[in-house]
C-alpha cells in the first residue's frame, strides 16, 4: 500500500526524474528510424445502444440519451476500412457507472480496443467497482467531469482524492474532461500524484473559456505526468467561429509530440472513408510537425502510454 502522504522533496524528486525520463524520451523518438510502422489510433469515441436496447439501456441519471446507435461491430469496420489499429471506446455519461455495454464492445474487440471506466467518488459504493472493473476489461483510465455547475466532482474532498489514489494504485491514467474554468480545481491532485498520468480531453476546450482560463491548462506542461489528447477539434463553422490552429501549435509547442495523442472522427454515421478523412484532418492540423512527430500524436505517443500492442 503506498503513504497517503508525499513530502516535497519527494515530490521534488519525482518530478526531476520525469522530467528527465521525459527530456530523454522525446530524444529517443527524435531519433526513431524511418519506415518503422507506428499505429494509427483513435484515443476517443464513444459507443451506444441506442434508447431501444433492453439489454445495455441507459442509465435513470443520463444527461442525455442518443438514439442512434454507435457499435462497436461498427467501429471495427470503420477501423479496417481506415487503416485504424487501435481505438480507446470513452464511457459516456448515458451509462453513468453501469459499464456492462462498455465490457460488451471490449469483447467485440478482440484485442484492439481498450477502454475508460466513469466513477463518481461522491457516490456511495462507485468508487468500490474500481478493481473488479479492471479485472473485467482491459482499461486504462477513469474518467472525471467538471463540465458545468451541474456536473462536477467534489473538488477539494478526500472522495476526489480517494479516486485518484485508487486510480495510481490499479495502475490508470486519470481522464480529465472539463471547461478551463475548472482547471484549479484538479492541479493540486495532479502535482500531489506525480506518478500517476493524466490525460487531458478535448484539448481542455480552448474555447469554452477564455484565453487566461486556457492558459492555465496550457501550463499543465510543466507537470511531465500530463498528456494532452487532440480531440474534439472544432471547425471554424462552430461557434465562436475561431481557428484552431494557433491552439493547436501552443500545445504542440507546450506538450511535443511525446506528449499529445488523437482521437475522434468515429459516430453512428461514420463511414470508412469519413474517419481516414479525420485522420488526414488532424494531421494537417500538425503540418508544422515533421512527419515523426505527427505520426506519434496520432498513435505512437499512445501505443506507449496506454500499452498497445
Amino acid at each position: 500500500m503506498k503513504s497517503e502522504q508525499i513530502t516535497r522533496r519527494e515530490f521534488v524528486s519525482a518530478a526531476t526524474f520525469a522530467a528527465a525520463s521525459a527530456l530523454a524520451l522525446k530524444n529517443s523518438i527524435a531519433a526513431e528510424p524511418r519506415g518503422v510502422k507506428v499505429p494509427k489510433i483513435d484515443t476517443h469515441l464513444h459507443c451506444f445502444a441506442g434508447t431501444d436496447s433492453e439489454k445495455f439501456p441507459y442509465h435513470a441519471k443520463a444527461p442525455y440519451r442518443p438514439t442512434a446507435l454507435a457499435t462497436p461491430e461498427h467501429l471495427l469496420s470503420c477501423m479496417d476500412a481506415a487503416g485504424v489499429d487501435y481505438a480507446v471506446v470513452v464511457h459516456p455519461e448515458p451509462y453513468q457507472d453501469d459499464h456492462r455495454y462498455l465490457k460488451h464492445c471490449l469483447d467485440i474487440g478482440g484485442g484492439r480496443l481498450k477502454g475508460t471506466i466513469l466513477l463518481f467518488s461522491d457516490r456511495p459504493g462507485s468508487l468500490e467497482k474500481m478493481p473488479d472493473l479492471c479485472q473485467q476489461m482491459d482499461v486504462i483510465a477513469v474518467r472525471v467531469h467538471a463540465y458545468v455547475p451541474d456536473r462536477l466532482p467534489p473538488f477539494g474532498s478526500k472522495e476526489l482524492r480517494h479516486l485518484w489514489k485508487m486510480a495510481t494504485e490499479l495502475n490508470l491514467a486519470v481522464q480529465l474532461h472539463f471547461e478551463p474554468r475548472y482547471a484549479d480545481g484538479f492541479e493540486p491532485l495532479i502535482k500531489e500524484f506525480p506518478e500517476t498520468t493524466v490525460l487531458i480531453d478535448h484539448m481542455g476546450r480552448p474555447f469554452q473559456g477564455t484565453p487566461q482560463e486556457h492558459s492555465k491548462v496550457v501550463k499543465w506542461s510543466r507537470f511531465p505526468n500530463t498528456i494532452m489528447k487532440l480531440s474534439s477539434i472544432p471547425t471554424t463553422r462552430q461557434y465562436p467561429h475561431r481557428d484552431i490552429q494557433p491552439t493547436i501549435r501552443e500545445l504542440t509547442n507546450a506538450f511535443g509530440a511525446e506528449r499529445m495523442m488523437y482521437g475522434g472522427g468515429f459516430g453512428a454515421d461514420t463511414t470508412g472513408e469519413s474517419y481516414q478523412q479525420a485522420f488526414a484532418r488532424a494531421r494537417s492540423l500538425l503540418s508544422h510537425l515533421s512527419e515523426n512527430e505527427q505520426n506519434q500524436i496520432l498513435g505512437g505517443t499512445a501505443k506507449r502510454i496506454l500499452r498497445f500492442g
